[in-house]
């Protein structure tokens, strides 16, 4: 069993990052007295939250997908997060394609290729 400090530390995140996931309904660890403890399998949800963040999943979706109870419920949560993902990559694409390229106009709005961009968006 691990106290709060030790997991903390062991992430990289402050303390009280934990106590909002636990809040959250994140984690549960167990409590001696007044003090946290975790044991392996908290320390293994700490890092599936991690994971998951770094996926750019919500806490709320987070919390979902750790409950769910069976696979369909789980693959709903991910697909969901899935096509939200391809919606920001699209846009990270888009941002891309605008920076490419030297301009050589003076007015960004006369630009054709600046001008097929916008012309997607406002398809």
């Amino acid at each position: 069993m691990k106290s709060i400090g030790e997991v903390a530390a062991r992430f990289g995140l402050p303390t009280h990052v934990l106590r909002h996931w636990e809040a959250e309904g994140l984690l549960s660890p167990a409590r001696v007295g007044d003090r946290r403890r975790y044991a392996d399998e908290d320390v293994q949800r700490v890092a599936a939250i991690l994971v998951s963040k770094e996926a750019g999943f919500g806490l709320a979706d987070i919390r979902a997908m750790l409950a769910a109870r069976t696979a369909p419920e789980r693959t709903e949560v991910i697909a969901r997060h899935r096509e939200e993902l391809l919606a920001r990559i699209a846009r990270a694409q888009a941002a891309l394609e605008m920076l490419e390229g030297d301009c050589p106009h003076d007015d960004i709005m006369t630009c054709p290729h600046f001008r097929g961009l916008l012309a997607e968006v406002t398809a």
